[in-house]
This record gives C-alpha cells, sequence and structure tokens, in this order.
C-alpha cells in the first residue's frame, strides 16, 4: 500500500492506537517514564508535546518540499528538522513560562528536552519515507501528538491509583512501570487490525 492511497482520517487514528509513537514505536519512553508520576504534570507535558509534535510536523514538511529538496539537501534534513524542533520547543517554553509558569516549573528540565525527544523527530522522519502529502502529515502530527499525550496520562493515571495501594517490595518503581507499560502496548496492540499506515 502506497502511502497516497492511505487515507490521512486512517493515518489520523492509526497514529493514536494501533501505530502508537511510545506503545507501538517506543519512541519518545525517557520523558514518559520520567514524568508520568503525576497525572497533571504528566498531562501538561503531553499538551505541550502535541503542540510541537503538530508545529514541527507542518513547518519540517514545508522546509522538506519548498528548501531541501529543491535545493538538494537532503543529506542534512536531520539537522534543519532538529532546529526547527528546537525552535519550537523554546517558543513553547517561553509562553508556558509567561502564562502557566506552575507548569513549567513541574516539568523542570523536561520541558527544554522535547528538543531531544526522538518521538518529535521520528514523526518529521516518518513523514519522508513514507511519502506523505500535506493533509496526511498533518493528521499524522495531530494523531501522534494525542496518541502520546493518552498514554503518558494513562500512565500517570495508573501510577497515581497504584501509589496510593500497597504494592509487593519486588514490584515498587519502575518495576510496577515497566509491567503497566507492556499491558498497555499489548491492550493498544488489541486494535492492531483496524488500521495500518505502514
Amino acid at each position: 500500500m502506497t502511502s497516497p492511497e492511505i487515507s490521512p482520517f486512517i493515518i489520523f487514528f492509526a497514529s493514536i492506537i494501533t501505530s502508537n509513537m511510545v506503545l507501538a514505536n517506543f519512541l519518545g519512553m525517557c520523558s514518559f517514564i520520567s514524568v508520568s508520576n503525576e497525572y497533571k504534570t504528566a498531562s501538561g507535558l503531553g499538551k505541550a508535546v502535541t503542540l510541537v509534535m503538530v508545529f514541527t510536523t507542518v513547518i519540517n514538511f514545508a522546509v522538506y518540499k519548498f528548501l531541501i529538496v529543491p535545493l538538494e539537501l537532503e543529506y542534512l534534513r536531520y539537522v534543519i528538522f532538529i532546529i526547527v524542533i528546537a525552535a519550537s520547543v523554546q517558543v513553547i517554553e517561553l509562553a508556558m513560562d509567561r502564562f502557566l509558569p506552575e507548569l513549567h516549573i513541574k516539568l523542570g528540565i523536561f520541558l527544554p528536552l522535547i528538543t531531544v525527544n526522538c518521538a518529535i523527530l521520528g514523526i518529521s522522519l516518518f513523514m519522508v519515507i513514507r511519502n506523505y502529502n500535506f493533509a496526511q502529515s498533518l493528521l499524522f502530527g495531530i494523531g501522534s501528538g494525542l496518541g502520546w499525550w493518552l498514554a503518558i496520562s494513562t500512565l500517570a493515571a495508573i501510577r497515581e491509583k497504584t501509589g496510593k495501594n500497597k504494592i509487593p517490595k519486588g514490584l515498587e518503581g519502575p518495576g510496577l512501570t515497566f509491567i503497566i507499560i507492556g499491558l498497555m502496548a499489548l491492550a493498544f496492540m488489541g486494535f492492531s487490525g483496524m488500521f495500518a499506515i505502514q
């Protein structure tokens, strides 16, 4: 199945559920695990990552089609994509510091680290590799962001709930977190027959 034949809406739903960046492709795991202790903070980071994913997908699509390809600079696409991502994160961080200072303080170092979140770079690279058009790229970016947000919010809600209960000593901390992530990935894989984008 070539990319132009795939409906943008199929790409949108698949990127949320069956091809979830974190649960199917295992991209963006570091901040996914680190910031998922508290639901409110995790949801805030999910919103920030979604914003960055949408902005960078649109900008990187335009940069790739109208700058990189015409000037034959494909060998620089990684560097250019990362510069666009870093600039977008900087703008969002400044806006968050100005309008949401409490969330900005809670996210701390993880907010500027969105720049090196491999899920965001992965979206731009998948968009190029799969030869998506603009509508496909846009809905892929939105869906991937919402999928990442859904995954981190769900993990944080589960971790908050289990944190209030007695847990066997051997499962405290990372042990239980990895089990929860594995079960979430299995649950999302249950929908794999519904949508296919690769």
